[in-house]
């Protein structure tokens, strides 16, 4: 049996969501520091970072029928439950992305229907319009034959090879002072995500990421810097992305999902 928790404002019982029972506050240490793995290619680190008191991160891992998939969010910190909404949104992404893409569903149109039924999935938990957690959102699938993304918000996804240049694979939804001009939640409007598809022919990483990594490291080059040249492992790689920014300052919650991609030869 589980140790119980004490919430920190009122003392009442904690929920399996971090969530007091009584008060309805979030207790700063659920999920101050969160690591995943699926299998040996991917990986996921989530961290509070230095300045926040709670985690408004997630990510979400999955595998599959060939295919590997991960989802990171963001909460929007001016919404209220931000970090119920990054959850319920990286777990359902990536439930409906493996799960369409193991039916043989294309990428494209499987990254698609995860960021819609993840963004009705956040809506769902609205009091009111007035009342609507939100997040960003940002998930990938990668196969032999190459690696998709799909977004909506400024998590971002880059490619990072073992040699040559990377790139960013999105780009952010937002405007002037970049304010976020797309987000999931019930007063977000119709879910539209932008989906990318990249072919690489040398084997690399795939990198999905809050802006509290990419704002101490926003390019690719970057980021293939902090890594190094070291014997691939996913696990390490989020590890290594995640302290930097915690070392940088760590300003705000800090999420890195890596998957580990190995293209298929021509001819096989």
């Amino acid at each position: 049996m589980a140790e119980s928790m004490e919430c920190v404002r009122c003392g009442g019982i904690v929920a399996p969501d971090g969530m007091c029972w009584d008060c309805g506050a979030a207790q700063p240490a659920f999920r101050a520091h969160v690591e995943i793995t699926a299998g040996d290619d991917a990986a996921g680190v989530s961290d509070r970072g230095r300045r926040r008191e709670v985690n408004a991160d997630a990510v979400a891992l999955a595998t599959g029928e060939g295919w590997t998939v991960a989802v990171v969010c963001d909460g929007v910190s001016l919404s209220p439950r931000p970090e119920r909404a990054a959850r319920v949104a990286a777990e359902t992404g990536a439930a409906v992305l493996v799960g369409r893409l193991g039916e043989g569903c294309v990428p494209e149109l499987a990254l698609q229907e995860a960021a819609v039924r993840a963004g009705r999935a956040v809506s769902a938990l609205a009091a009111s319009r007035e009342a609507a957690p939100a997040c960003t959102f940002v998930a990938a699938a990668a196969g032999p034959e190459g690696v998709w993304c799909g977004w909506v918000g400024d998590s971002r996804a880059y490619w990072l090879p073992d040699e040559g240049p990377g790139r960013a694979l999105s780009e952010d939804d937002t405007g002037e002072h970049d304010a976020l001009t797309a987000w999931l939640g019930a007063d977000a409007g119709p879910v539209d995500p932008r989906v990318c598809g990249y072919r690489p022919i040398v084997p690399g990483r795939l990198l999905l990421c809050t802006d509290g990594l990419w704002r101490y490291l926003p390019d690719a080059a970057g980021l293939r810097a902090a890594l190094g040249h070291g014997r691939p492992d996913t696990l390490a790689d989020a590890r290594t992305l995640v302290g930097r920014a915690l070392d940088e300052g760590g300003q705000d919650n800090v999420t890195a999902a890596v998957i580990r991609v190995m293209p298929s030869l021509p001819g096989t």
